[in-house]
């Protein structure tokens, strides 16, 4: 942990609305800024860091303890760590698990991460439930500065809503992940921000996943010869996404099998006629009910979006491409949680079911994919 002369050394949270809290430097010190919002996992803080879909978020993580388990080579969903900022209260001090190469404040300040520690999460939390996730800045060592300078700077930062984050975070070349085992189907993975583990969940059921950066043209995803499309997750906000949806009617066009989630969800909605918003303060944790609509079955799943689909539960609506239906919602805000189209071959969910971190509850997910291009075949 940060100190100067033996002791820690400050740190400011400042937040659009003018509420500042104070604590320690934690990982680099400098500025970043970002928008705040809180993440409810109790585990998978590294697989959070590295999700590219935290890209331009300060990350307060409401669980009190964090960095129990350091750091390792193998858990990173990602080639880096995304997130903005990262906010905690209370760090290990000494990290215990027989993985661990260093501390996370080692790799925080290693990527440049400015962190604060020591700071009243609960309370943050709360002030974000009730005013909404903002804009925000961490602060520490010389960018330490005044009240008033400081809160200058974040109103000076970019908001979220209109922002295109996926861009920013897409491979910048293609690459394949082969098939464990023989190889029954080839998927073309559009990357807005793709987690690792996702190829890995589709790689150990047979499938050779092509990732393609977020610019490519359908000539380029028609020249994988895919037996299915995939939309991954992403950040930013899902109405500055012109290409993808579009690219996502033509794929719909050729009734190619499609599966999307999180962002990639969004995308689908969109291009079935749905609008998108942005929530109060999103969903971001990995204990989240989902209700399947058809099924009536409950999931508790793994989140990360602060846009979502506009739609009720259950909801049937009528696209260019055919009937579809809202087909999955959280009962929390009844917030829309996946779409289905009936009469060409697409899906989507708002949730991670690849679960880094969280449960495991919508692997099965991926097998529906499967079985859509089986029946495409």
């Amino acid at each position: 942990m940060s100190t100067v002369n033996g002791t820690r050394a400050p740190a400011a949270l400042v937040l659009e609305d003018g509420r500042i809290f104070r604590g320690s430097a934690y990982g680099a010190r400098g500025r970043s800024l970002g928008e705040a919002v809180f993440c409810t996992g109790m585990t998978g803080y590294q697989e959070t860091l590295t999700d590219p879909s935290y890209h331009r978020q300060i990350v307060v993580q409401t669980a009190p303890q964090i960095g129990n388990t350091g750091w390792n080579d193998e858990d990173d969903e990602s080639a880096r760590i995304w997130v903005s900022g990262y906010v905690v209260r209370d760090p290990a001090r000494t990290p215990s698990n027989w993985r661990a190469k260093r501390t996370l404040d080692e790799e925080l300040e290693r990527q440049g991460v400015v962190g604060i520690s020591e700071v009243d999460t609960r309370t943050l939390t709360r002030h974000l439930r009730e005013q909404g996730a903002m804009r925000s800045g961490v602060f520490s060592g010389d960018a330490l500065g005044s009240d008033e300078e400081m809160l200058a700077e974040v109103k000076a930062g970019p908001q979220m809503k209109g922002a295109d984050l996926a861009g920013e975070v897409t491979t910048k070349q293609s690459y394949v992940v082969e098939a464990q085992g023989e190889r029954k189907f080839r998927v073309a993975a559009l990357d807005l921000g793709i987690k690792s583990n996702t190829p890995r969940m589709m790689a150990a059921r047979g499938i050779e996943v092509h990732v393609l950066p977020s610019s490519s043209t359908v000539d380029e995803l028609l020249a994988v010869e895919a037996d299915g499309v995939f939309l991954s997750n992403g950040p930013g906000d899902p109405a500055t996404t012109a290409h993808a949806t579009e690219l996502t009617k033509a794929v719909l066009q050729r009734e190619i099998p499609l599966f999307g989630i999180c962002f990639g969800n969004q995308i689908l909605g969109r291009a079935l006629g749905l609008g998108t918003y942005k929530m109060r303060y999103g969903h971001r944790g990995i204990n989240i009910p989902v209700i399947d609509v058809a099924t009536k079955r409950v999931a508790i799943t793994a989140q990360n979006h602060g846009f979502a689909l506009e739609g009720e539960p259950g909801q049937r609506f009528e696209t260019p491409f055919g009937a579809a239906q809202v087909s999955h919602y959280c009962p929390n805000d009844d917030t829309v949680e996946g779409v289905r189209a009936f009469d060409v071959p697409a899906f989507s969910v708002q949730y991670h079911p690849e679960a880094a971190a969280g449960p495991h509850d919508a692997a099965p997910l991926f097998d529906e994919f499967v079985s859509l291009m089986e029946k495409a075949k």
